[in-house]
């Protein structure tokens, strides 16, 4: 096995399409399937982990003769990656380690992952592929409100920035009144930032009396939260502007593993000469090769790297749950559906499953209620069952009569839609927490038990 799974990124036109884009769908998958082969072996070689996981099924790299035989490899986790805290997953010796990222290890160990030059080299071609598919250029300045630092956000979305040619405001996220005046200031032509951020900046701009729709940006590329049409609706129309998704989250490299065309507007490309995608089904308890899902079936997204050097992931489990469609800009690489959400960010009200972007979804089909709401779960003293209230702000300038009935037609096609009971509660604009970067939703209120 050679040191490296592939050669050196090769630079070409940054304007340009990469050929891989051009591909058909049989000559990637024969790219697929090379790679694929590649990568088994070198994750068995160099990590072990992988040399266990696979032992304890008895598969070997050479059992993968075609792609669908993928299904007999093991899962990798999020746990995984933690029990190998901090280095063990690396497939490469520390001096050949460029950069490290990590995620914030909130509920535990953080997950660190790796890079070499190649990697991030790599890494940066993506990002720029996925900025330009959504209509960012070689010359436009790029306002940049991703947290910078162990988050991969931030130095993801700038060095692909910089490898499309664009000029970089390397701004970071916080402080929200500087941003505006620097978009003010410096006319940036894009933004990128999470979603409910971008809100967060369009809010401000309108208390200091600036018109969102008159500011320089032309184009935003949103990502690392779920959110919904409703919610680009909500931004184009608010700040004049083109809104496109970005995907990616760190234990597979970090944003620009899929992106989403400013043309079609119909769900994030998946670069799939880097990454080969898979769909399960999360609640299926075997998790055998029968959880694996047809295209166009709704459930957990799973990824195996193709490309990477530093800490090759096989069959990593997201947690985040779609579908694979056909490509549409793209033919041969095949589309994400929507994120409707995480399999481990799911409430289970009284036996019904729900998630944060179905409540979003609906509420902004109600023109007097605002996008900004948080879910609160409890189990008031003396109950058994748990009980959901959703906090949510009307828009400026509704009566208290439109007010009243945007509470009670939400209530109502939250139980029509969802098929669960919650209470609703109007707080007055401005009283929620805004964002400043990944917004929380959901706020678990009940009493813990150990």
């Amino acid at each position: 096995m050679t040191d490296t799974v592939v050669p050196s990124v090769t630079h070409h036109d940054p304007g340009a399409l990469d050929p891989a884009e051009t591909m058909s769908r049989d000559e990637l998958e024969v790219l697929q399937l090379r790679r694929l082969q590649q990568t088994l072996a070198y994750a068995y070689e160099r990590v072990p982990l992988y040399k266990r996981k696979f032992d304890e099924v008895g598969v070997r790299p050479d059992d993968l003769r075609e792609l669908s035989d993928l299904a007999n490899f093991p899962y990798t986790t999020k746990e995984d990656l933690r029990s190998e805290y901090p280095f063990g997953m690396f497939a490469v010796p520390q001096n050949k380690i460029v950069r490290i990222h990590a995620s914030s290890g909130t509920t535990g160990r953080p997950t660190v992952v790796g890079y070499t030059q190649n990697d991030l080299d790599m890494w940066a071609s993506l990002v720029a592929r996925s900025m330009r598919a959504s209509g960012v250029r070689p010359g436009n300045k790029v306002h940049i409100a991703y947290g910078y630092g162990l988050f991969t956000g931030g130095l993801g979305a700038h060095y692909g920035a910089e490898a499309l040619g664009t000029t970089v405001i390397p701004m970071s996220g916080g402080q929200t009144e500087k941003q505006v005046q620097l978009i003010t200031d410096f006319e940036p032509d894009v933004i990128m930032c999470t979603p409910t951020y971008l809100l967060t900046i369009m809010d401000a701009m309108r208390q200091q009396g600036l018109d969102p729709r008159k500011s320089s940006l032309k184009t935003a590329v949103c990502g690392a939260e779920p959110w919904t049409d409703e919610m680009r609706h909500e931004l184009e129309t608010g700040m004049d502007l083109d809104a496109c998704d970005i995907y990616g989250l760190s234990e597979v490299m970090g944003p620009g593993v899929a992106g989403e065309s400013v043309e079609t507007k119909d769900g994030c490309h998946i670069w799939e000469d880097h990454f080969r995608p898979e769909i399960i089904d999360p609640f299926d308890p075997r998790l055998g090769k029968d959880a694996v899902l047809s295209d166009g079936q709704h459930g957990e997204l799973v990824f195996t790297s193709l490309t990477k050097e530093a800490l090759p992931i096989i069959r990593y489990r997201t947690k985040d749950l779609t579908r694979l469609l056909p490509g549409t800009a793209r033919p041969s690489m095949r589309r994400m559906g929507r994120i409707t959400g995480r399999s481990d960010d799911m409430i289970i009200l009284r036996g019904v499953n729900m998630f944060p972007s179905q409540v979003e979804e609906i509420a902004l089909r109600i023109p007097a209620l605002s996008p900004h709401f948080q879910m609160e779960l409890s189990r008031p003293q003396g109950r058994r069952m748990d009980e959901l209230a959703i906090r949510i702000e009307p828009r400026e300038g509704t009566t208290q009569q439109e007010r009243t009935a945007a509470a009670v037609k939400l209530q109502e096609q939250i139980k029509i839609h969802i098929g669960s009971s919650a209470r609703i509660i109007l707080v007055e604009p401005g009283e929620l927490e805004r964002s400043n970067g990944k917004l929380r939703r959901i706020y678990d209120l009940r009493p813990k038990t150990f």
